[in-house]
């Protein structure tokens, strides 16, 4: 007899965020929030981390696969990190090639969506270090370039000040 919990996914949700400016507040929170309503949450305890490699990355790999929601938080600091921007394109490209079975939800957190689409300002000078290391025409930051204008135009929640008064509206 087969075992039907094999097929079911094993998180209600995979958060994506930038350790360096969110873990401690607003996904931390957020995490908290999902938690208490009894969601399954899969987060990476240190978030995007550049050393999240190898073993690590299929952990986070199959995480995703297995996820009915991806929570995105798009922060000053998110496309900084490779394995951040890993992750984006992982969840993205999981979510075409399986009918959509994966929700993305981006939250623009203090930065605006059209600087993610245009890459201007911290998306800009991430983008610009990233070409610097892998090389202007890399196919990795064309990846990351696609992956970030992809996310930019989905429908998101934005927060620029506070975010305690918003979580009553969610849950």
């Amino acid at each position: 007899m087969k075992c039907v919990s094999n097929t079911l996914p094993r998180y209600d949700v995979f958060l994506s965020f930038s350790e360096q400016d969110t873990h401690y507040s607003f996904s931390g929170y957020l995490y908290n929030a999902l938690d208490r309503e009894g969601f399954k949450i899969f987060m990476n305890d240190k978030g995007c981390k550049e050393d999240c490699v190898g073993s690590s990355q299929t952990h986070v790999t199959e995480a995703i696969e297995k996820s009915r929601f991806s929570i995105i938080v798009l922060s000053e600091n998110y496309a900084y990190s490779s394995s951040c921007l890993d992750e984006l394109v992982t969840t993205l490209n999981f979510t075409k090639n399986n009918n959509n079975q994966l929700l993305v939800w981006p939250i623009f957190y203090k930065v605006e969506p059209s600087d993610i689409r245009n890459l201007k300002n911290s998306y800009e000078k991430a983008m610009n270090e990233h070409e610097n290391k892998y090389g202007k025409n890399s196919e990795k930051v064309k990846r990351w370039r696609s992956a970030l204008l992809e996310v930019a135009n989905l429908k998101g929640w934005h927060f620029n000040y506070g975010y305690i008064i918003y979580f009553q509206l969610f849950f």
